[in-house]
């Protein structure tokens, strides 16, 4: 190679000061190596030692293209790495077990050595759900094998897609889990795998539900379900006096409400019909979250068929009841059916999808559903489209066993006794609160729930509700319909699955009646006196003489009852 026009300008030397970079780049140049002229003889005299390091790490620098370079790392001879080799391994080892050791020491902690905060938070509410009486329809408590499965190591996993379809890999002992929960969910309902289909991902019956309107419609297609007011869900379509749009599915999608005959309380078909008629919806919804009776199913095929609707019920509430066969099935009517796995089913808290597939049913109205011809049902693909990826990530899958795991319970003999339990309660308590006086919605119930209406008392349902949570009763506020049509939190919603699961019987919901009454004889005497609710009276209630005996009954009544899950409390 022919150096002849190189730059002397570029070159590697030993100090910075003597290297420039050359102004034409695109020349080839050659590296000349120059020699540092005070270095050090081979035979040269001794120097100092200091004097022989500091010349040492001079001469290991050079300048190459302009940038001092020192190939050869200083040394440190504090570091272990500058040890003799085997001393140098022990503390290498010693230092990567010091690490592990921390690793497995925070990996390790309990919770009340991690987050002490957290953990007596924890123990306030464990001491308050086990002194307290809990009456709300949509809550129960669920059992210890369930409590394992949400707080055990399958959180780690992330599975997103379905069993045999993974996103990532490592997932096939998640889709055994997976698929045994499929098999338990159906046979929990007695459902032919031929003819019904089952997703159980969703994270909540809310996202269940609009999976189903995500995948069946198109933005501002048409549902139809009940009234909130009425009893109904958001979830089925909701809009405020006002007309704003509350849930998302009254965002994405249209929906027009139908209602209870507001002097029975009971649905009225007859409107509802007519009004599916004019509307033509999509989908028509049967279910609620607070409707004390049976539902009609057999009617709502008529309707939906008539009007070429996909009949979808949300069976929330009552899933638990229609396993046991204590409430009418909707699986012989409907397309598909959803439901929350906590409540009633007595599960972890999450969401559930069935679906028909195979041959469609044979129509009882006047139009084919879906109005398109094709003589098998096409539910399975869009519904699981739209969980995933359409709404959802990767399922939770400490969810998916504990589910299998309530499932596998709900199929037993002792669940139906439970579930039988559930609604003797339920009507005992009704029972009770009528010969009391009170006033119920549709004088009744045929499931766990019951609704009060408070407006004969001359109290709403947010007071009486404040006035039980500080005696220690957890229930909820209700809409009660008018004779007029209008609307106000009138009443209070009242079940009886949690403190069935902690084993009280009809005897014991004939003393929880007796607490209920003498809270709303205490709500009207502080209506009395103070007037209007303000804060500062309601903090004034927690040293109210009557208030404090009856927290003291309730407290000694709850705490006779274990709570599912626990030894002691």
């Amino acid at each position: 190679m022919d150096f002849s026009g190189a730059q002397p300008g570029l070159f590697l030397g030993l100090n910075s000061h003597q290297s420039s970079i050359p102004t034409n780049c695109n020349q080839s140049v050659p590296l000349q190596l120059l020699k540092e002229e005070n270095i050090r003889a081979e035979n040269g005299d001794e120097r100092e030692e200091e004097e022989e390091e500091e010349e040492e790490d001079e001469s290991e620098r050079f300048n190459l293209l302009g940038h001092s370079i020192c190939p050869k790392r200083p040394r440190d001879l504090s570091s272990p790495f500058n040890q003799p080799p085997a001393k140098c391994a022990a503390v290498e080892s010693e230092g990567l077990e010091a690490r592990r050791a921390a690793v497995r020491a925070w990996g390790n902690q309990p919770l009340a050595v991690a987050d002490p905060e957290i953990h007596e938070m924890m123990e306030k509410e464990r001491r308050r759900q086990f002194k307290g009486i809990e009456l709300i329809a949509s809550e129960n408590f669920v059992c210890r094998a369930v409590m394992e499965a949400l707080g055990s190591h399958l959180t780690n996993k992330y599975s997103e897609g379905f069993p045999g379809g993974r996103y990532y890999t490592g997932n096939q002992h998640i889709d055994q889990i997976e698929l045994l929960c499929c098999e338990r969910a159906l046979a929990a309902f007695s459902l032919d795998p031929e003819k019904w289909g089952v997703n159980v991902q969703p994270y909540s019956c809310t996202s269940a539900n609009f999976a189903v309107y995500t995948g069946l419609l198109l933005p501002n297609e048409r549902i139809m379900g009940l009234d909130s007011p009425s009893g109904g869900h958001m979830s089925h379509g909701y809009y405020t006096p006002s007309g704003k749009k509350v849930s998302a599915a009254s965002i994405f999608f249209d929906s027009l409400p139908y209602k209870v005959n507001p002097r029975t309380g009971l649905i009225d078909y007859d409107k509802l019909e007519e009004k599916a008629l004019d509307y033509r919806p999509k989908i028509l919804i049967c279910g609620g979250s607070s409707y004390p009776r049976e539902w009609d199913y057999a009617r709502f095929r008529y309707i939906a068929d008539k009007c070429g609707a996909v009949l979808m019920c949300d069976m929330a509430h009552i899933s638990g009841l229609i396993a046991a066969k204590e409430c009418v099935s909707p699986f012989d009517y409907c397309d598909i059916v959803t439901s929350t796995t906590h409540k009633s089913l007595r599960g972890p808290r999450g969401g559930i999808i069935f679906y028909r597939k195979g041959p469609k049913r044979r129509k009882q109205g006047m139009h084919q559903s879906n109005g398109d011809g094709n003589n098998l049902y096409d539910f399975e693909e869009k519904i699981n489209f739209a969980v995933f990826p359409s709404l959802q990530g990767g399922p939770h899958n400490n969810h998916i066993a504990a589910l299998a795991i309530a499932l596998k319970q709900v199929a037993t003999p002792e669940y139906k006794e439970y579930m039988n339990q559930v609604k003797k309660n339920a009507q005992s308590l009704a029972n009770a609160l009528l010969r009391r006086k009170c006033r119920l919605v549709t004088g009744g119930t045929d499931n766990h729930l019951l609704l009060w209406d408070l407006t004969a008392l001359g109290i709403t349902g947010k007071n009486y509700e404040k006035v039980c949570e500080i005696c220690h009763i957890t229930l909820n506020k209700s809409a009660i319909f008018g004779d007029n049509g209008a609307f106000s939190p009138g009443g209070v919603r009242i079940g009886t699955p949690a403190m069935t699961s902690r084993g009280c019987v009809e005897s014991d919901f004939e003393t929880i009646a007796d607490f209920l009454l003498r809270a709303a004889q205490i709500t009207v005497a502080v209506k009395r006196e103070h007037g209007k609710y303000q804060k500062e009276s309601l903090k004034g209630l927690q040293n109210n003489k009557d208030i404090v005996e009856l927290r003291n009954r309730v407290e000694t009544f709850a705490s006779q009852f274990e709570m599912p899950g626990y030894d002691t409390c």
